[in-house]
């Protein structure tokens, strides 16, 4: 099999894909046994161009290498290996939480052999979803069940973007899990996957099923409530669930909190686990019509049937020092409503995979240090931060889960608003017009108002007057790391802290890789004792 890469087709052109594999290798069609894209982008930076690589079967392929070009090469698949299988353990491993991170760190154990228990604080996805819509219709939260907590954790109400910037063996084995359980196939070929949220929940439900055939044992509306540590080892832990708090008996414990498991960030705190305050950014979702950002990025080709809803991905350092950047953009999305606190506003993004909706919107953050919120004491202070944010939040917008909004150029005018231009904001239960200036600490400000304009220079109209700005945005990553070693082991021997809220990655597919890694790890050290008992 030959990979070929750098193909560069216009849109619509894709059909071609074929024949120009043909040409670059020097051989009629008839020769092509077979042709398969294996990855796809977008370049738009001059024109609009797919830049693809495709695999192919020719008949004589030593001869075809010989004359081929230079990007054309013996295709070599590395494939992830999962740890062998064991027998079941008398004290099953448990893995508290159900985002990316725990619901594949339960896979390789499951797989494995070892029967897991997942215990997720939150609701199955089918009922969270009618959670969350009441929510969002009506203003009333559910603490249990809402766009933090849940199956699926945070992302499974979001863009549902697989991209990262890192490489693993894992994230192509995590995409294949998710299409064999309902995500689209496309997910396997883009540069920048995204499975929408209306896929997510179809591939959730799907994970779920694979896990219980394999003998997990799933526990909803169970939160982990505190640890017994024994000469500095974990030995049991308890939790609170529908009939009430029970112990188990655990050794091994896979951590995946989400960054939103603020009481239990505490808890942790108190049994003297370490923790350290960690960066973070917060800012404001702002949001422009998709055919503005389509116009700016695909210029003739916007609207070109082939093409999907343009993104971007926007950064400036500012004189200040500090930085300002575009995250988690959602294209022909809406913003929501995605707090997990009483009286506090919370926002974030979502797109359904087809990214069909008027609005494209995307988080605009800056960075915050420990030194900002005063975490150099306090594990726990960037928590603190984040809540002082989100309770400003709650009463400038009214006190009822609307969120503050603005419009962009009364925003930097330092004018509050009173009304939308030409782009209606998508946020449920709906906006209170105000001036964030009265929300935001005066140094988000600042440095939003400097990196505005900047930002409109690398992206035509990201800047317009009537581009709305809604706050707040605080849950972009944790502010809390859990310290591990290489073993994926905190000082607490048997704790294993993984995912985005633990603060080891940023996104579902790094958080899902690292859930895996460590259930490798709790699989070699079960392994250990195996053949440590073994005569």
């Amino acid at each position: 099999m030959l990979k070929i890469e750098g193909i560069r087709l216009e849109p619509g052109l894709e059909s071609q894909l074929r024949r120009r594999v043909a040409r670059i290798l020097h051989i009629p069609e008839s020769e092509l046994i077979s042709c398969r894209l294996l990855r796809r982008s977008i370049d738009a930076r001059e024109g609009v161009f797919f830049v693809c690589s495709a695999l192919a079967e020719v008949r004589s392929e030593t001869a075809v290498l010989r004359r081929a070009p230079a990007h054309v090469s013996i295709y070599t698949p590395r494939i992830w290996t999962p740890p062998q299988p064991l027998s079941a353990p008398a004290v099953p491993p448990v893995v508290v939480g159900a985002g990316p991170g725990g619901l594949f760190a339960a896979l390789v154990l499951a797989q494995a052999g070892l029967r897991p228990i997942l215990l997720e604080r939150g609701r199955c996805v089918e009922r969270r979803k009618e959670d969350v819509e009441r929510f969002w219709r009506t203003g009333q939260l559910d603490l249990t069940s809402n766009v933090q907590f849940g199956e699926g954790g945070a992302g499974a109400f979001s863009d549902g973007k697989l991209n990262t910037g890192t490489k693993d063996l894992r994230h192509r084995f995590i995409l294949e899990q998710l299409v064999a359980c309902g995500a689209p196939e496309d997910i396997l070929i883009d540069a920048k996957p995204h499975v929408g949220t209306d896929y997510l929940h179809i591939a959730l439900k799907g994970l779920r099923r694979r896990l219980l055939e394999l003998g997990a044992d799933i526990r909803f509306e169970t939160r982990l409530t505190d640890l017994e540590i024994q000469d500095s080892a974990l030995i049991a832990i308890l939790a609170q669930g529908p009939e009430g708090e029970v112990r188990l008996p655990c050794r091994q414990l896979v951590l995946c909190p989400g960054h939103s498991a603020r009481d239990t960030f505490a808890m942790l705190h108190r049994r003297g686990v370490p923790l350290e305050a960690k960066p973070f950014a917060v800012g404001v979702r702002i949001e422009h019509r998709q055919s503005t950002v389509d116009a700016a990025q695909y210029k003739r080709y916007a609207g070109h049937p082939g093409l999907p809803a343009a993104s971007y991905k926007l950064s400036c350092h500012l004189p200040s020092g500090r930085s300002a950047f575009s995250f988690c953009v959602c294209p022909g999305g809406e913003v929501v409503a995605a707090a997990s606190e009483a009286q506090g506003v919370v926002t974030n993004g979502m797109s359904e995979f087809a990214r069909d909706k008027e609005n494209i919107n995307g988080a605009l953050l800056v960075n915050v240090t420990p030194e900002d919120f005063g975490g150099g004491d306090d594990p726990l202070a960037g928590v603190a931060f984040q809540r002082r944010l989100e309770a400003a939040a709650f009463s400038l917008g009214g006190g009822d889960y609307r969120a503050p909004a603005q419009r962009v150029g009364d925003f930097l005018a330092g004018v509050p608003s009173t009304g939308a231009g030409t782009v209606t904001p998508s946020y449920r239960p709906g906006v209170t017009w105000c001036d964030l200036g009265q929300c935001l600490p005066p140094f988000v400000a600042q440095a939003l108002r400097e990196a505005l304009p900047v930002l409109g220079r690398k992206l035509r109209g990201y800047d317009a007057p009537d581009a709305v700005l809604t706050a707040v945005e605080s849950r972009s990553s944790s502010p809390v790391r859990i310290p591990r070693d290489e073993t994926y082991q905190a000082p607490i021997r048997g704790l294993y802290p993984c995912g985005e809220g633990a603060g080891w990655a940023g996104g579902i597919l790094s958080a899902a890789a690292d859930g895996m890694r460590a259930a490798e790890h709790v699989c070699a050290s079960i392994q250990q004792e195996v053949d440590h008992h073994e005569p």
